[in-house]
């Protein structure tokens, strides 16, 4: 008599989840990605109908902070503990090498999110506990890349980026613990996006797009992956957040300009029009269409303070930046590594793709509401946009992170 099929068992289910860094981070990622938006929703919702928010630090440093420090940073450790060994011909890492990053980053996440609507010090504790994270999976990091006796640049400018994150998650903690100023969080929200995340999207988009594309496309594809940029884009990120940081905010055209004519250069000589199926490859060069856009208006915004002394574009540049660029790709590459680490076709299924073009939604939304009629209420209903958007790609995906591969390998 055949055996009735077996039902969902949570301990070898838990097993599966943490059978590869992807898994397990991309999962806390995914949770996260909800998660963060639904508490900033309900903040803005209260904000646009004329109500406050007692928080332990402004609304929206909080935002900033649990946005850059506590929401993306699993989908980057996750995609990092499973490539480096690969850049670096390393053996792939063990749970022991992941696991505690999972532990630190989403536990002292969730403590963090408990913290903003309850007792302040688990706040603290909860930013603690993400840089106790943080700290180990940069040594395991560090350590794959010693090991392997190279000098990769790829890797060497995104430990030196996740150094800088782990600086800044030091300097929010720091502020709420009371042993540092508030100014060092206010400084530990400006640094996020420019010294931490960016320089890791890019430099992973240096070294993905082209050798994606050139994979696809095959011999008609020149690839594009010049040397010099990667410590071009890293000294003009270091000279726009010390202006930003010094006040000389009418300086920061010269350099913004310098960065959006950088990005553009790369943008089109990695030849988007070459690149337009499949799906999964043509997402990467729309999404990193945004970055040169967000530094034009970052350019133009500083320019407004230099001409007139005055500031016509509030955080829109910045959520270019933020929703545009680092969203998009969020949605291109984590679907990538999913589908392909899950042994199902390198394709974009419909919820991403409904995903995708729900940001895409969102990031014009939230860029126009700086200038509508009832701003707040317009930001709240693009952060309520971002949950739909957002939500079936989470569901599908988590639920796949859960099960074992379609084509029966391990990973």
């Amino acid at each position: 008599m055949k055996p009735p099929p077996r039902g969902f068992v949570p301990a070898e289910a838990a097993a599966l989840l943490a059978s590869a860094p992807h898994r397990l981070m991309f999962f806390a990622g995914a949770a996260s990605v909800l998660l963060s938006m639904i508490w900033w929703a309900c903040v803005l919702l209260i904000q646009a109908r004329g109500g406050t928010v007692a928080t332990p630090l402004p609304p929206a440093w909080l935002h900033a902070a649990l946005a850059q420090y506590g929401m993306l940073p699993p989908f980057i450790f996750g995609f990092l503990l499973t490539v480096f060994p690969r850049w670096l011909a390393q053996p792939a890492l063990s749970r022991r090498h992941y696991v505690p990053v999972f532990a630190g980053v989403m536990g002292g996440y969730l403590l963090s999110l408990v913290g903003t609507i309850g007792p302040a010090p688990l706040l603290a504790l909860g930013f603690s506990a993400i840089l106790a994270g943080w700290l180990f999976g940069l040594y395991q990091l560090s350590g794959v890349l010693r090991r392997s006796g190279r000098r990769d640049l790829h890797a060497l400018s995104c430990l030196a980026a996740l150094s800088v994150g782990a600086i800044g998650v030091a300097l929010f903690g720091g502020s709420l613990w009371g042993l540092l100023p508030p100014a060092s969080a206010w400084f530990s929200g400006r640094m996020a996006a420019l010294l931490f995340l960016l320089p890791v999207y890019f430099t992973v988009c240096h070294r993905m797009i082209p050798f994606f594309s050139g994979v696809i496309v095959g011999p008609a594809y020149r690839a594009f992956r010049p040397v010099w940029s990667l410590p071009a884009v890293w000294a003009l990120l270091v000279t726009h957040v010390a202006l930003d940081a010094s006040g000389y905010l009418g300086w920061l055209w010269p350099v913004d300009g310098a960065l959006a004519v950088l990005f553009a250069l790369h943008a089109l000589r990695w030849q988007p029009w070459l690149c337009r199926r499949p799906g999964l490859l043509l997402v990467l060069h729309l999404a990193f269409a945004w970055l040169p856009l967000a530094f034009a208006l970052f350019a133009l915004q500083s320019a407004g303070f230099a001409l007139y002394g005055q500031d016509y574009w509030g955080r829109a540049p910045l959520h270019a930046l933020t929703i545009g660029f680092f969203g998009s790709m969020l949605v291109a590459m984590v679907t990538r590594v999913s589908q392909g680490h899950s042994g199902r076709p390198l394709e974009m299924a419909p919820v991403a793709w409904f995903a995708f073009a729900g940001v895409q939604l969102v990031a014009v939304l939230r860029i126009a509401a700086q200038w509508l009629p009832s701003a707040p209420v317009w930001m709240a209903v693009a952060a309520f946009g971002w949950l739909l958007a957002f939500l079936p790609w989470v569901v599908r995906y988590t639920l796949i992170y859960w099960r074992p591969r379609v084509d029966g390998n391990p990973g």
